[in-house]
C-alpha cells in the first residue's frame, strides 16, 4: 500500500501535482507521495468513484442498521404485547434484558474493529455477523422464561457489536473527512427510522397477528424481524465494498484514484503528535497509540453523554404511554419524531460538511434536547409532552456528528483508528447499561431520568470543548514542532 510521507524540511517545495508525477498508484513500490491536488481528470473519475460507492453501499448499510435497531429495540415494543406476561417476569427482571445487551455489545468492540481491520473481505466478515443476529433474533420468539431471554438478548449484543464499530470504519476507509458527516448521519439515521417503523411494524403485528398459529404477536415480531435480516445478510455478503484496492466494479483508474484521494485527504489532515499517521503499524502499536492519545477519552466521554441522553429510545414506548392512549395508538405515535430526526439529522450532515466545522455542529443540538427534557419533566398538557419528544430527539443529531469528530481527531494509521472507533463505540454504549434503570420509577414524568439526561448533555458539552479549544491547539503546536525538528 502507497505510505504518505510528509517532508519535514522545505515542505513547500514538495507540494507538486499529483498526476504527473504519480499516475500510476497501483506501483505498489513507490513510498511517497507528496502534497497535491487531484487533476481535473481525476476529479472526473472521483465523482464516479463516489457515486458508485454511494450507491452500493450507503443503501446497503442504512437498511442493515435500520434492521439492527429493529431487532435490538423490538424488545421495548414487545412488551406492550405481552412478553413480561407471559414469560412471568418482574420489573427488575424486564430491566435486566433490556440492559444485558450491551454488555455483550461493548465487550467485543475493540478486537472486532482490530480483526476487521485486517480482513481484506469486510463484506463477509461484516455479512456473517449480521447472519447471526437474524437468526437470534429468530429464536427469541421460542423463549419460555427469563433465562432464555436473557441468554438471548446478551448474544444478540455480542454478535451485533462489529456491525456499527465496522461501518464507520467501512466509511472512514472509502470517504476522506470533507464528505463524511454527511455518510455517517445518514448511516445513523437509520436506527432513527428503525424507532418509527419498528413500532408501526410491531403495532400492525398488534393488531393483526395475534394468536395466529399459536403465536403470540411479540413471538411474531421476533420471527418477523430476524426473517428479513437473514435476508439482508445475503445481500451485504454480495453487494457490500469491500476495500478501493480490491472492490471489483472499480476500473484499474477508478481503485488508483479511490486510494489517491484518501491518501492526499490523510496527508492534508495530519494532526498526530508522533508524525507516524500513515507509517504502517502492527495492531497492538495501534492499541497503544490509540490510548495514548488524550483524544480518545473526551470524545468516549462525549458519546457517552449524547448515547446515554439518547437512551430514550430504549424505554420510547413506555414513554409515550404516560400520555394515556392505548397500546396500538402509543406505538403510532411513536413514529413522527423518529421521522423527523431522521431527516433532520440527514440535513445537518450537509451543512456540517460543508462548514467544515464539527465543534459547533455537534454543540448546538445540545440545549434543544435538554428543553425538551424540561418540557416532559414540567408540563401535562399533551401538546407539549408530545413536542418535548420531538426535541429530545436531537440527542440523535450529535451522535452521528461525535463519529465524524472521531475520525478528524484519529485518523490513522488504520489500527489506531480501528480500536479508536471500536473504543470510543464501547464507552458511548455503555450507558445504555445504566440508564435503562433511571425509568425504573417516576412516572409520567420522570424527572430524576430527565435530569440526569440533562447532566448527560452538559457532560457532551464540556467534552466538546475540551477538545476544540484544548487537545486540539496542543495536538496542532505539537505537530508543528515536530515538522521543525
Amino acid at each position: 500500500m502507497v505510505t504518505l510521507q510528509v517532508m519535514k524540511l522545505d515542505m513547500e517545495k514538495s507540494i507538486r501535482p499529483v498526476h504527473n508525477e504519480f499516475a500510476d498508484l497501483s506501483d505498489t513500490n513507490s513510498n511517497t507521495l507528496p502534497f497535491g491536488e487531484l487533476s481535473a481528470e481525476d476529479k472526473a473519475i472521483e465523482k464516479k468513484v463516489r457515486l458508485m460507492t454511494d450507491l452500493f453501499m450507503l443503501p446497503l448499510v442504512v437498511m442493515v442498521y435500520l434492521m439492527n435497531h429493529i431487532d435490538r429495540n423490538n424488545y421495548a415494543a414487545a412488551k406492550l404485547q405481552g412478553l413480561v406476561e407471559d414469560l412471568g417476569l418482574s420489573n427488575e427482571q424486564y430491566l435486566i434484558g433490556l440492559s444485558i445487551l450491551f454488555v455483550g455489545y461493548i465487550l467485543t468492540q475493540v478486537p472486532s474493529n482490530l480483526l476487521m481491520n485486517k480482513c481484506s473481505r469486510p463484506s463477509y466478515y461484516l455479512g456473517f455477523f449480521v447472519a447471526v443476529w437474524g437468526l437470534i433474533s429468530l429464536l427469541t420468539s421460542q423463549v419460555h422464561g427469563f433465562g432464555g431471554l436473557v441468554a438471548c438478548r446478551f448474544l444478540l449484543g455480542f454478535v451485533e457489536a462489529p456491525f456499527f464499530a465496522g461501518v464507520v470504519l467501512q466509511i472512514s476507509n472509502w470517504y476522506p473527512k470533507k464528505e463524511l458527516n454527511f455518510r455517517m448521519a445518514l448511516f445513523y439515521a437509520a436506527s432513527l427510522v428503525a424507532g418509527a417503523f419498528g413500532n408501526l411494524i410491531a403495532a400492525g403485528i398488534l393488531a393483526g397477528l395475534d394468536g395466529v398459529r399459536g403465536l403470540q404477536a411479540w413471538q411474531w415480531l421476533y420471527v418477523i424481524e430476524g426473517t428479513i435480516t437473514l435476508l439482508f445478510a445475503i445481500l451485504v455478503v454480495t453487494i457490500l465494498p469491500d476495500r478501493p484496492d480490491n472492490w471489483a466494479l472499480l476500473t484499474p483508474e477508478m481503485r488508483r484514484v479511490a486510494r489517491l484521494r484518501l491518501e492526499l485527504d490523510r496527508a492534508a489532515h495530519r494532526t498526530n503528535s508522533d508524525g507516524t499517521e500513515d507509517a504502517p503499524v502492527s495492531s497492538w502499536q495501534g492499541v497503544k497509540m490509540a490510548f495514548s492519545d488524550p483524544s480518545l477519552y473526551l470524545l468516549a466521554l462525549a458519546g457517552h453523554g449524547a448515547v446515554g441522553a439518547a437512551g430514550i429510545q430504549n424505554v420510547y414506548p413506555s414513554l409515550l404511554q404516560t400520555l394515556g392512549y392505548n397500546h396500538v395508538v402509543t406505538l403510532l405515535l411513536v413514529a413522527p419524531p423518529y421521522i423527523f430526526v431522521a431527516a433532520y439529522s440527514a440535513f445537518h450532515g450537509v451543512l456540517c460538511d460543508r462548514a467544515n466545522d464539527r465543534f459547533a455542529w455537534f454543540m448546538y443540538p445540545a440545549p434543544i434536547a435538554m428543553v425538551g427534557c424540561l418540557m416532559f419533566m414540567l408540563t401535562n398538557p399533551f401538546a407539549s409532552r408530545y413536542v418535548s419528544f420531538f426535541l429530545q430527539n436531537f440527542c440523535f443529531v450529535m451522535v452521528g456528528t461525535v463519529y465524524a469528530w472521531c475520525v478528524d481527531f484519529i485518523p490513522g494509521p488504520a489500527p489506531k483508528r480501528a480500536a479508536a472507533l471500536g473504543f470510543i463505540n464501547s464507552i458511548a454504549n455503555a450507558s445504555s447499561i445504566w440508564t435503562p434503570y433511571l425509568y425504573k420509577t417516576g412516572a409520567p414524568h420522570f424527572r430524576v431520568a430527565m435530569g440526569v439526561n440533562i447532566g448527560l448533555l452538559c457532560m457532551s458539552m464540556c467534552c466538546g470543548l475540551l477538545l476544540q479549544f484544548v487537545v486540539r491547539p496542543w495536538k496542532q503546536r505539537a505537530w508543528q514542532n515536530s515538522v521543525a525538528k
